[in-house]
């Protein structure tokens, strides 16, 4: 009986490939995190644990799949089922603020569909795809935004000089107004 249960435990247990899938779930997992703390700091509701778990889960996904033997079209059929999965996962994440008409989340959801890429290029040991692909969520998240909210200021500001073309009077104006009185 203990050797029943210790075949069941430990079937398919071999060095090589336990140390290949902890790393490939372990990479998966701190990209994850790479995006999440980004998300996090920028006060969305999608942040560091959300977005590990995609990328821990859509790499189980794949990772098990490989380690069963099944083909790459197998694993390609899977990974179709994450991608849309996770897309309705995304959905979730997204608001329409009626008064306004403003959609909101869109960057949200779409985070957290490239992090379960990720998750998947990891899972497949692809890993150096999935730290590029990291490294271009980091440069869209956080230069574009920033340059984004640049633009976005400077657009406000412009609609605030047309709405109102007569320049404020300046202290020293006013000041000068008061005496004549």
């Amino acid at each position: 009986m203990e050797a029943i249960i210790w075949n069941e435990l430990t079937a398919g247990l071999y060095l090589k490939e336990v140390v290949t899938v902890i790393m490939r779930l372990v990479v998966a997992m701190a990209l994850g995190a790479i995006i999440g703390l980004e998300r996090d700091a920028s006060g969305k509701s999608a942040g560091l644990r959300t977005h590990m778990l995609v990328a821990l889960g859509s790499a189980f996904f794949v990772v098990v799949p490989l380690e069963l033997g099944m083909s790459l079209d197998e694993v390609a059929r899977i990974a179709q089922g994450v991608a849309t999965g996770v897309g309705f996962l995304g959905a979730g994440a997204i608001l329409k603020i009626s008064e306004e008409g403003e959609i909101k989340g869109l960057t949200t959801a779409a985070g957290i569909w490239v992090t379960a890429a990720a998750g998947m290029a990891a899972g497949m040991g692809r890993i150096w795809i999935a730290v590029l692909g990291v490294a271009l969520v980091g440069l869209v998240l956080a230069v574009l935004g920033r340059v984004q909210r640049n633009l976005q200021l400077n657009e406000q500001k412009q609609e605030l000089k047309e709405a109102d073309p007569k320049p404020a009077p300046s202290s020293k104006k006013i000041a000068a107004l008061n005496k004549e009185e």
